[in-house]
């Protein structure tokens, strides 16, 4: 008697991030196998390094080095992944691609090689989590018959990294952009200079990396530590060498990303005075800082009295603006303690001959300067929105930072904008509550990340260039930190950028960022599981009691609590949704998630005396 033939595996849910245009499910699979080809359609050298970028892509996994055939397609026999330059598809939107999947034919085409990318990207997101993967896995590489039709909403989608306050090697920088590619993000933004640490080799200036780059070896919280000792050896530190950069690009751009380098001014310029004390107010020494309490009690700003100082914007910005190929830099211009001018013979003097009427004014000075030094190297300028202040550039983008209004400010003056709020937007936040979470300040959840919309009522979306996530890392100390406050929030922050705004929905999100945790447990990426931490919110009842409302930030979750001092599990009290009085000689409160039966969240423990303290502080 014949064994009965084994059941087709199912194909995988179709859990894409970011959201598509459109999307349309039919009948079959395509399967993967080592005679699949890639066939390019048309083969640019463009074409050529997607179809190259997909082979090593589906190899680590698999374990099958497709072929890669250029022209016309012999045979669909093993099936064949098929990429086109194709006029007029996707809306002929330059970034946009049309996919469409068969039994034996999956088909990729775009007006432009950057959609051929990203069409890759909704790929390779169409077979099961395990395609994530560095090394070989065992998986059905099956993925569903679809077809989709998608581009993006905005054209800058941009995330930030500052390397300057810890420094991660090019290795790193360049698995930090394999990751931003899987998720369609095409703005590298590369914090490279600030008070902590200059991080990329001008070769006109050798102190800026030989002083600039290191500074004293320091464990305890930021803004806490011990300022650096005359003598004291500086070992922490590093630098990028113009090579490497380079290198950085090219990585880039195969993954069609712009890198945008940033370099600091004229404020946060303490390493760089450290280097060459002559271009500050007050002349120094000064040390690099290491996270040591210094804002505005030591003089970190580059003087704009002293012509030296434009001097040296001029090497710099022309090192910077012969590496990188972006059409901007990006100068800062944030947090520019003025206190120093006030008090430097040399500002009041430049002040006084220039007519301007305050530091403000002076500021506004200095930022002109460096955008005509800028667009002297054929490029443009960027910078935080405090570059408004005293009246901005004339032809200045304005990255808006703190909040929207300076990013409308600058959008009703005609200026563009990226808008990337603090409070939408900052990586460096807690995700989850301060007892669960690595030290840090502030608070943004996945769910409030997924709520920015980046151009705000009433202003010409002409203007708004698109939005950006910005990780300031004082307190990242590694890589996989990084990673942590990093994922899933950006998860959430791509189909801001990327999917139009009437298809974004957080509880149709919520299933897709979790099956994207198991990609990124395939890919070995760490990232934060906050959202299933129970929150515990104190507020006052009609007695003016404390009564306490628990809830997680993903719903279908049961809290488990107790008031005893033992660890909860599914055998202890359940939350019921209402206000919960505390027994009145409690002095803790232990409280769990579980999901499907399971644990799935973190323990949290928070003393009573903790939750009236944060009831005083509402």
């Amino acid at each position: 008697m014949s064994k009965p033939a084994a059941a087709a595996p199912a194909a995988p849910e179709v859990h894409l991030i970011p959201e598509p245009v459109s999307l349309q499910k039919s009948p079959g699979v395509f399967r993967l196998g080592p005679t699949t080809k890639i066939v390019l359609a048309h083969d640019t050298p463009e074409v050529r390094r997607i179809g190259e970028y997909l082979q090593k892509a589906l190899e680590a996994p698999t374990g099958y080095k497709l072929k890669i055939v250029a022209g016309h397609i012999d045979s669909t026999a093993g099936g064949v992944i098929v990429l086109s330059l194709v006029a007029g598809k996707a809306a002929g939107q330059p970034e946009g691609y049309e996919l469409k999947m068969v039994p034996v034919v999956a088909s990729i085409q775009a007006p432009a090689a950057a959609g051929i990318f990203y069409g890759v990207q909704t790929l390779l997101q169409l077979f099961p989590p395990e395609i994530a993967s560095t090394r070989k896995r065992e998986a059905a590489w099956i993925a569903p018959c679809v077809q989709i039709t998608d581009y993006p909403r905005f054209a800058w989608r941009g995330l930030m990294l500052d390397v300057s306050r810890h420094f991660y090697d090019k290795e790193y920088v360049e698995r930090y952009l394999d990751e931003m590619a899987r998720y369609k993000l095409n703005v590298f933004h590369w914090h490279l200079t600030d008070d902590n640490g200059w991080r990329i080799e001008i070769k006109s200036l050798p102190q800026l990396t030989k002083v600039g780059a290191w500074r004293v070896p320091r464990l305890s919280a930021w803004g806490d530590r011990e300022s650096p000792r005359d003598g004291e050896p500086v070992t922490e530190g590093g630098f990028y060498t113009q090579d490497e950069i380079r290198e950085v690009i090219a990585y880039a751009r195969d993954r069609f990303i712009t890198v945008l380098p940033e370099i600091e001014m004229p404020g946060h310029s303490l390493a760089a005075l450290a280097s060459y004390p002559e271009l500050s107010c007050t002349g120094g020494p000064f040390h690099v800082n290491p996270g040591s309490p210094y804002y505005g009690k030591i003089d970190n700003n580059l003087c704009p009295g002293n012509e030296q100082t434009f001097e040296y914007l001029d090497k710099v910005l022309t090192e910077v603006a012969a590496l990188f190929p972006s059409e901007y830099i990006h100068v800062g211009g944030d947090e520019c303690i003025k206190t120093f001018w006030h008090a430097c013979p040399k500002c009041q003097k430049r002040m006084k001959d220039e007519h301007l009427a305050n530091e403000e004014e002076l500021q506004s000075y200095f930022i002109r300067r460096a955008e005509h030094i800028v667009e002297s190297k054929g490029k443009h300028l960027i910078g935080w929105d405090e570059i408004l202040e005293g009246g901005l550039a004339p032809n200045a983008t304005v990255m808006s930072w703190r909040g929207f209004e300076g990013g409308i400010a600058a959008a009703k003056q005609k200026h563009k904008v990226v808008m990337s709020p603090v409070g939408f937007a900052y990586l460096d936040y807690y995700q989850g509550d301060p007892l669960l979470e690595p030290r840090t300040f502030g608070y943004l959840t996945v769910s409030k990340a997924y709520q920015f919309e980046p151009i705000p009522e009433g202003v010409d979306p002409a203007y708004i260039l698109g939005g950006q996530a910005n990780l300031w890392t004082e307190s990242v100390p590694t890589q996989r930190h990084v990673e942590y406050m990093t994922w899933p929030r950006v998860l959430a922050l791509s189909e801001t950028f990327w999917s139009k705004k009437e298809a974004r929905n957080w509880d149709a999100f919520v299933p897709r960022m979790e099956a994207h945790f198991q990609r990124l447990d395939a890919a070995e990426v760490n990232y934060a599981r906050s959202v299933y931490d129970v929150k515990i919110m104190p507020e006052k009842n009609a007695a003016a009691q404390m009564v306490l409302q628990m809830s997680t930030e993903i719903s279908g979750c049961d809290i488990y609590y107790t008031f005893d001092g033992t660890n909860p599990d599914a055998f202890a009290p359940k939350y019921a949704g209402t206000p919960l009085a505390v027994p009145g000689d409690a002095d803790v409160i232990r409280a769990i998630a579980y999901r499907n039966g399971h644990p799935s969240g973190r323990l949290l423990s928070i003393p009573v005396k903790t939750l009236q303290e944060r009831l005083k502080g509402e």
